[in-house]
């Protein structure tokens, strides 16, 4: 019989770690080559980790809640056939310095937001975050029995320590006020009340936010605070798209097997106008400014929970309007699957919404940090319009929607903000309705 390592896979370019939030398959377990064993999550998607071979799996080397590095063994699985064989020393050096250079990496770009670093013992992400929502302070973690491997704190033994905090007495020192008579100080022991949320209609309901939802509460603040918002909005006639559109869509599907929705059309101008204005494609790291090399546009899709998430279109100046359409639907499929990958939402350079969507007309969207713009897509409406011709003005039914464009103020000046939402508008007006696709 031969035991192989499950790894955890690289999982893009800047990611090092993961969380283990889930196992499929328990110990004694029969698994299938390519078939799910466990679960885990990183600072952007949930993922699930599949098996390169057939076997039983024997061991695991993690729990519920624990931190993995990439290229950490998580199980062993047993095989049939001889022992596997070790990897040349070269290729074992490669894989280390890889997964070094990853770790650097990522230690230099994410913070993190409580500094536990004074105590050697170690607690994962998880538990850092309820400790520092619930204000425990470092003493009281480090004094928090663990019940996960080697003594770790779990999800599951905080949120316990959180549950019983309150019925634990405190003792509180009490100074009499300065006109009664003179007494010492007294010392007394008073039973510390954790005030819990009232419903003051009875009927309410209170829910803890996902892993999901206070990731993106996270993000959306710390961007609303890093960086200086401001919008510009563009009134943009489309009537030439939607007429080309609906001539179009159905040879479209059935000749490329996709169907054409608006989002490639847009996507497409987008990274015209990128490359006209090479100064939006940058992002901002402290006092300096990156130039970024490659178009890579950010698409905002809808996950199974109905949060937003933003998977990345590469190079998205190079592909025609097929390959973005094909680009779109896949990513936007598998957004709404949860079947993303890490590394499709890694190195996006400008990002797109489609706030249209939801019926609004326009918005004014956060910052996908460390971009410095992302552009609404308001919805599509038909709207009374003056039409210019050699013959004199008149009234026409047109479609019309509203570009959105918010931009980092600090790096962004009106001028450019401004001139690159334009330029955007002004491809598709003039888009052509005699194009193939």
């Amino acid at each position: 019989m031969a035991r192989f390592e499950l790894k955890l896979p690289k999982m893009g370019e800047s990611v090092a770690e993961a969380t283990i939030t889930n196992w499929l398959k328990e110990v004694g377990d029969k698994i299938e080559a390519d078939e799910a064993v466990l679960e885990i999550a990183t600072d952007k998607v949930d993922s699930e980790v599949p098996s390169e071979v057939s076997g039983v799996l024997v061991e695991k080397r993690f729990g519920k809640d624990d931190l993995v590095q990439v290229g950490q063994t998580i199980a062993i699985i047993e095989t049939e056939g001889e022992n596997n064989e070790a990897p040349s020393m070269e290729v074992t050096q490669a894989v280390a310095a890889e997964i070094e250079k990853t770790i650097e990496v990522a230690k230099e770009t994410v913070s993190t937001p409580v500094d536990f670093s004074e105590s050697d013992k170690f607690f994962s992400p998880l538990v850092k975050n309820i400790a520092k929502e619930e204000g425990i302070s470092l003493g009281e973690l480090v004094s928090i029995k663990g019940s996960g491997k080697e003594g770790r704190v779990t999800k599951e033994d905080i949120l316990n320590y959180v549950k019983n905090r309150g019925n634990q007495p405190a003792a509180v020192t009490v100074e009499t006020p300065a006109k009664s008579i003179e007494t010492p100080k007294a010392s007394v022991s008073i039973p510390s009340q954790k005030v819990s949320p009232v419903s003051i209609s009875g009927g309410d309901e209170i829910v803890e936010m996902d892993r999901m939802t206070k990731l993106i509460a996270g993000y959306m603040v710390a961007s609303v605070q890093t960086s200086a918002h401001v919008q510009s909005f563009v009134e943009v006639d489309v009537t030439n798209i939607v007429k080309w559109r609906e001539k179009n869509k159905n040879a479209f599907e059935k000749r490329e097997g996709e169907k054409l929705t608006y989002t490639p059309i847009f996507m497409e101008a987008v990274a015209k106008a990128l490359k006209d204005y090479p100064d939006m494609n940058v992002s901002v790291d402290g006092e300096f400014i990156i130039k970024k090399k490659n178009i890579n546009l950010g698409m905002a899709a809808s996950l199974p929970n109905g949060n937003l998430i933003v998977p990345v279109i590469k190079n998205a100046d190079q592909l025609n309007l097929v390959g973005m359409a094909k680009a779109v639907n896949d990513l936007g499929g598998r957004a709404k699957a949860g079947k993303l990958k890490p590394d499709d939402t890694q190195g996006g350079t400008y990002t797109v919404t489609n706030v249209g969507t939801f019926g609004s007309v326009f918005g004014t969207p956060i910052l996908n940090q460390p971009q410095v713009g992302i552009l609404a897509l308001g919805a599509i409406r038909k709207m009374p319009a003056v039409i210019e011709t050699p013959e004199g003005d008149f009234i026409g039914i047109r479609q019309k929607m509203f570009l959105s464009h918010s931009y980092d103020h600090r790096v962004v000046n009106g001028a450019l903000g401004g001139n690159f939402v334009k330029r955007v508008a002004e491809y598709l007006e003039a888009f052509d309705v005699d194009r193939d696709f």
